[in-house]
């Protein structure tokens, strides 16, 4: 897969640049597929975002970026059916948008789902992250971030890159994401970590990262 990992969505056009060249073709030639799952882990406080989110009528851009077409994919429906019903539509949309809410609760059901299982085959799919659905690719999420609690407890998450993510950095609705706050996160993931404001991505290409980026973030590196 190719990534456009960011914190608050396709929220500027240096964002929306790298979408466009990752898809290789305009967003309105593009088909999508939206993933909301991770805002379930969240409820109740959530229930009026999920259905804003889906309907493209929220502050963090996914859906409503001119998509030729979006359709929905809920994972957590997906083990009661059969994969024939929706593998071929995952391998031949053009981008997964996978929303932000609670990180381990997207995470448990990209496993459960068999989702995480068809990620090394989607070689040309764009996989659009937003806040969680950024978070979830991480090796770890790290103790902060930790809402939903997994069977068996911990914070791992699916391990496609080798970085984990402090997203939200400096928004005045998330007080508990302050620079200093993403320092106490970095020292303590067992990952390099990247601390993104909401106007920046990472764009990540065969391993290779690029900062993509009208506002500021910070990549702490271990040594």
């Amino acid at each position: 897969m190719k990534l456009l990992l960011t914190s608050g969505g396709v929220s500027n056009r240096t964002i929306r640049d790298a979408l466009t060249d990752l898809l290789g073709k305009p967003i309105a030639e593009s088909t999508a597929l939206c993933i909301p799952t991770a805002m379930y882990g969240m409820l109740p406080r959530t229930a009026v975002m999920t259905w804003r989110q889906i309907a493209g009528q929220t502050p963090t851009p996914l859906v409503e970026l001119g998509w030729k077409s979006v359709g929905m994919l809920e994972l957590t429906a997906l083990p009661s059916l059969d994969p024939e019903n929706w593998v071929p539509l995952v391998r031949e949309t053009d981008a997964l948008l996978v929303c932000g809410g609670d990180v381990l609760y997207l995470r448990h059901w990209m496993r459960e789902s068999g989702l995480a299982d068809l990620f090394p085959s989607l070689g040309e799919t764009v996989y659009v992250g937003l806040s969680a659905g950024s978070m979830v690719l991480a090796p770890h999420v790290g103790e902060e971030f930790v809402g939903w609690q997994p069977p068996g407890g911990g914070d791992r998450g699916v391990g496609v890159v080798g970085f984990s993510i402090f997203p939200h950095l400096d928004n005045p609705m998330c007080p508990e994401n302050t620079m200093a706050d993403a320092e106490r996160w970095a020292a303590r993931v067992s990952a390099p970590g990247y601390a993104l404001d909401d106007q920046t991505a990472l764009k990540v290409v065969d391993g290779s990262v690029e900062v993509v980026s009208e506002g500021h973030w910070k990549l702490f590196e271990r040594h």
